[in-house]
């Protein structure tokens, strides 16, 4: 059947001619573009005022908390499966990428150490350095300082296999089937073309900030930001290239989600997370500054400690200056962090599609 199928098509483009099949062809094109516009959520309308009600859709979901509370929940109830994918990953990062590297580490903490004695004259205590040491690892990259190109590669393609095996584990644990590790990476991987094609538009819609970074540092070296007339334009111009950004990434970070779905191409996935973000936006974006947050929270609950206790030990046990003790921890937060950013848009995503 699917032969003769296929040589109907042939016999009816052979009998239709090149200039007609193409004439056909956008003519279909044509049809599914109306099919998009006349199904596309359109809450605003050009050169009319928008009312509240007209634009405002219901969104009756859990708040902050229990949204949080439930995330946690499902990650530490399925512990038997996110430990192995952690501890796989980490594995995987630690032969393809490597850690931190440990004299970076080293010659920022001995900085902190200087820092101490010569500014606060050595009152700012172990906790205090530690919470330094944190703050200054996290913000200048510290994990991914050093890489070449190929060990970046490699940490991009382990972070995408995290997010799409945590969603399909979620999504499956979430329908009540008794899902196990393997059969996540076995099957959740199919989409990984579609997902770095997202992630391409994704990309796209970044290049707004991009330029307020490439024309910040350029007002920077030519003085151009002194003036304070010039300062207040360029803020303005600033602030209007980032919210675009922001408006734009919002929905196709939702994509990220939609696009794990089987069968469906990357840009059907982009524009169903516009419909569905439609109205939301704003709801969504606070959602994520949470998450955010909480992580923020994790970070400095569990770091924290482990960079206190490893100065001390380090101070008293010299062999263990060679161990990358906080360089191993750094990676399991940002492994955990993943699969929490993962499960946390997926269950709102669900939530979303359950209420439309």
């Amino acid at each position: 059947m699917p032969k003769q199928h296929s040589r109907s098509k042939k016999e009816e483009s052979v009998k239709l001619g090149l200039i007609p099949s193409i004439k056909l062809k956008l003519a279909k094109q044509k049809d599914r573009r109306k099919l998009r516009e006349q199904t596309k959520v359109k809450l605003h309308k050009s050169f009319k005022r928008s009312y509240r009600e007209d634009y405002d859709r219901k969104t009756e979901i859990p708040g902050l908390m229990a949204h949080t509370a439930l995330t946690f929940k499902i990650i530490f109830q399925n512990k038997k499966i996110f430990i192995p994918l952690i501890i796989l990953i980490v594995l995987s990062n630690i032969v393809l990428v490597g850690l931190m590297s440990q004299e970076s580490y080293d010659t920022f903490r001995d900085a902190v150490d200087e820092t101490n004695e010569n500014i606060t004259q050595g009152q700012l205590g172990n906790l205090g350095k530690a919470g330094l040491l944190l703050i200054g690892t996290i913000t200048t990259g510290g994990l991914a300082r050093g890489m070449t190109e190929v060990q970046q590669v490699f940490m991009v393609i382990l972070l995408l296999i995290t997010w799409l095996v945590t969603i399909y584990l979620v999504r499956h644990i979430l329908a009540g089937h008794k899902i196990k590790l393997r059969d996540g990476l076995y099957n959740a991987l199919t989409p990984l073309i579609s997902t770095f094609c997202v992630l391409g538009v994704i990309f796209l819609e970044l290049i707004p900030i991009f330029i307020v970074i490439i024309t910040y540092s350029a007002a920077i070296s030519t003085g151009f930001l002194e003036t304070p007339f010039y300062a207040l334009i360029y803020f303005i111009f600033a602030a209007l290239l980032t919210l675009l950004s922001v408006y734009l990434v919002s929905s196709s970070l939702l994509a990220m989600i939609a696009v794990t779905a089987p069968g469906l191409y990357p840009m059907t996935a982009v524009n169903t997370a516009t419909d569905l973000i439609a109205g939301r936006r704003i709801r969504f974006i606070i959602r994520v500054f949470y998450a955010f947050f909480v992580l923020a929270i994790c970070w400095i609950v569990v770091m924290l400690p482990v960079i206190f206790v490893d100065n001390i030990l380090r101070e008293n046990i010299e062999w263990l200056e060679s161990i990358p003790i906080v360089s191993v921890f750094l990676l399991n937060m940002t492994v955990f962090s993943l699969i929490y950013l993962a499960t946390y848009l997926y269950l709102f995503y669900r939530q979303l599609l359950d209420m439309d």
